[in-house]
């Protein structure tokens, strides 16, 4: 195997036990075999020489509060070089990046959804997670701040399945299932659950309770396989994601204009909707030395915001009905040679056209030449746009094992875009992997990256439409946003120091040119994308493993620092003087963090196990009242939760968990957003003390 930095941020629970698992002396059965065998040759279509990955199982899993009830981003967040943002929408930021994030699903890349309150993965159905960063190899392109490279669960060989219930604060009900099992060469694994509660979105208030905050979400994913012979199969994926939303109210709020029948501002009702579906159709094929993955998907995706007609008027100014989706279809092909004992040769292309279409009726007040409203009576401005965009992408690279220590993974991609820009870039990567002694083992790598700007948020500009409005921009002026260039430099180390404690360090750097971020610039959470002419960022990481036989820890520590410099598209969403200054100097982008810290243990006993971790953050930029924009940070933080988990096996109704999460034991009252800075919307708290109770049975 080559050399390369893997640690497990969690330690698998099976370590802990103080029982082993005997194997079954009955045969198994060939289809089980077969499968192995092909998920082995599609993880190894993957080079992951000289980056550094972190690895999650479901058992890491099952030791953080929720269990599989966590949402996926909260998973992400007990990684090193992930901080926080809004829990709602699901927003990490990965080494200081805004999005960024590229999700594959057994090897195949999804595209981007509309950015919203919801999540579309669903934490249950994952066996286990690769999270990759660094310095990517040539395959990887377009989103590279961070990979969640993840393989789902599949059919077993004897049927069944899981159904439970987790139920707590804030009106919290949460049911799933999961169904699988085998027949003959067909093997299929399905899930679903549905949530509701009372905390759907951040609160802008400091209360315990939000007001007017109520969310219904549904999901569902399954996996299916057919295995023609014993080296190649066929598989259909699917997903589903419906979430609905009503926009938390912060009372005591003083209307900006003029209208009959205006409300008090805790009593408006705003709401959004979301939809994400996503459909992948895959053949894979072993032949001997060659392995190839062959891949067609299609998603789509919609986010529908309804302002409160009236409400939105008098306290904003404008009320705008938007409805935004994206359908995107495409294939994705990749194949791995073995040429020989040193060189495995890898290529791949990808090609997706998608159609994004924005419909927004738009109410807004006319104005005096002086800016004071001419009329009580709104009128309706109609803005609808369309947009139709191609991504295509080629790769080829050589994993080459010099001697025993050394490995280098070398490579080139080619990346196009056409849609509101038409660009281009060849990119070339190198990485090296080298083990220093036992258990030691060094990386460094260089990546060009080309990052387009999301079509599905990049809409066309229209500002011209609301001249003379109450929705007119200070600024007449919106570029379109242009394609991210970076080059890339990473370089770290793993060291083994006992049996039970293994440390990593990482660091990088990253020269931008047309840097991306994105901000929410309305009452709807559909973040629009921007560019900085220069930027930089740069970071360090630190991450610690202990494992004994009843017991673990884990502690992670990055610090992190991105600057940008002169906005140079969609001027319109920012302030004459917010540019003027931007343009002469460098600032903190509004979601850097200077400083997260993550960490946590477990204890396990028989069948029990109590399990506690925790989140540090110095805290998101802000602006200072008269001070420059993004100049000051937020109050740090520090949340705890705590878990207890007890397992009753050969019951009646089969092997019964049940489990006790307490979330933000301490109730810490700490703000992620104030409402200020860059880009940045409402106000939002974190969720105060929490407590759930679930219960489930596998059969």
């Amino acid at each position: 195997m080559q050399p390369r930095i893997r640690i497990l941020p969690l330690l698998i629970a099976a370590i802990f036990c103080n029982h082993a698992y005997a194997e079954d002396d009955a045969v198994i059965p060939q289809v089980e075999v077969t499968a192995a065998h092909l998920k082995n040759a599609r993880i190894d279509l993957s080079p992951n020489v000289g980056t550094t990955i972190y690895s999650i199982d479901k058992h890491m899993i099952d030791q953080l509060g929720q269990g599989d009830n966590t949402p996926f981003n909260e998973v992400l967040l007990r990684l090193p070089g992930v901080s926080q943002d809004s829990k709602g929408s699901g927003s990490i930021h990965v080494r200081d990046d805004h999005a960024n994030v590229q999700y594959r699903v057994n090897g195949v890349q999804l595209p981007e959804s509309i950015s919203g309150f919801g999540q579309s993965i669903d934490t249950r159905f994952v066996s286990s997670t690769d999270f990759i960063t660094g310095a990517l190899p040539a395959q990887f392109g377009l989103r590279t701040s961070g990979i969640v490279d993840i393989q789902t669960k599949e059919g077993q060989p004897n049927n069944g399945g899981r159904i439970g219930v987790l139920v707590g604060s804030h009106d919290h009900v949460e049911p799933s299932a999961e169904f699988f099992g085998t027949q003959g060469a067909f093997n299929y694994y399905l899930s679903g659950s549905y949530l509701s509660n009372n905390l759907g979105i951040e609160n802008p208030l400091p209360t315990t309770s939000a007001l007017h905050d109520q969310t219904k979400q549904t999901k569902s994913f399954g996996a299916l396989s057919y295995f023609v012979d014993d080296n190649t199969r066929l598989g259909l994926m699917f997903g589903t994601y419906n979430g609905r939303f009503q926009i938390p109210n912060n009372p005591n709020q003083e209307p900006a204009y003029t209208i009959a029948n205006t409300p008090d501002s805790a009593q408006l009702d705003e709401r959004q909707r979301e939809v994400n579906r996503f459909l992948v159709l895959s053949l894979q094929k072993s032949m001997g030395d060659l392995n190839y993955q062959l891949s067609a998907f299609h998603q789509y995706s919609e986010l529908h915001y309804t302002p409160d007609a009236v409400g939105d008027l008098a306290y904003n100014g404008v009320a705008s009905n938007t409805l935004r989706s994206n359908s995107a279809s495409g294939t994705q092909f990749d194949a791995s040679y073995k040429l020989n004992a040193t060189h495995t040769l890898r290529a791949g292309l990808a090609y997706t056209r998608q159609t994004t279409h924005s419909d927004n009726s738009v109410g807004v007040f006319d104005l005096n030449d002086d800016g004071t409203q001419a009329s009580t009576t709104p009128r309706t401005i109609i803005d609808n746009s369309s947009k139709t965009g191609k991504l295509s992408s080629v790769y080829l690279q050589d994993e080459w094992h010099i001697g025993a220590p050394l490995t280098i993974n070398y490579g080139v991609r080619f990346d196009k875009v056409s849609a509101f820009v038409d660009e281009q870039q060849w990119s070339p990567r190198i990485n090296v992997a080298y083990q220093l002694a036992k258990g030691t083992a060094l990386h460094a790598g260089y990546s060009r990256y080309f990052t387009p700007p999301p079509q599905e948020l990049a809409a066309q500009s229209s500002i011209d439409k609301y001249a003379g409005t109450s929705n007119a921009p200070a600024v007449a002026q919106s570029d379109n946003v242009k394609s991210e260039r970076t080059h890339y430099f990473d370089v770290g180390m793993s060291h083994q120091l006992s049996d039970s404690l293994t440390v990593t360090v990482d660091a990088y750097y990253k020269k931008i040119r047309n840097m991306l971020d994105e901000g929410q610039f309305g009452q709807a959470l559909i973040l629009s994308p921007f560019n900085y002419d220069r930027g930089y960022a740069k970071g360090l990481e630190l991450s610690g493993v202990y494992s004994q036989k009843y017991w673990g820890a884990f502690l992670n520590v990055t610090t992190q620092k991105a600057e940008g410099t002169n906005i140079t598209s969609g001027q319109s969403l920012f302030g004459p003087d917010e540019l003027a200054y931007i343009a002469n100097h460098y600032i903190h982008v509004d979601h850097d963090q200077t400083l997260t810290v993550s960490g946590g243990a477990h204890y396990h006993w028989g069948d029990s196990q109590i399990s506690s971790d925790f989140l540090y953050g110095s805290g998101l930029r802000m602006t200072p009242d008269g001070a420059a924009p993004n100049s000051g940070h937020l109050p740090h933080y520090t949340t705890v939760n705590f878990a207890l988990t007890h397992t009753w096996k050969a019951t009646p109704v089969g092997t019964v968990e049940g489990r006790l999460a307490l979330i933000n034991a301490f109730d810490k009252s700490y703000l992620l957003r104030d409402g200020s800075g860059v880009g940045v919307g409402a106000p939002q708290y974190g969720e105060r003390r929490s407590l759930y109770a679930g219960i489930s049975t596998s059969f």
